[in-house]
């Protein structure tokens, strides 16, 4: 589980925008850019992001 004040600093790394966590990812509440979270550390890394405007 991810600290809620990590949350509170955390920011996409794309685009800059405030982030969530939603079902196991980091969401970002901007661009949609959805980030892994692997053994509770959150990825924030563009290449690993699952982008919601490609299929």
């Amino acid at each position: 589980m991810i600290d809620k004040e990590l949350l509170d600093i955390l920011a996409c790394p794309d685009c800059k925008g405030d982030v969530e966590l939603r079902e196991n990812k980091i969401v970002c509440k901007k661009c949609g850019k959805k980030y892994p979270v692997k053994d509770g550390i959150p990825i924030m890394l563009i290449d690993e992001a699952e982008d919601p405007g490609k299929k």
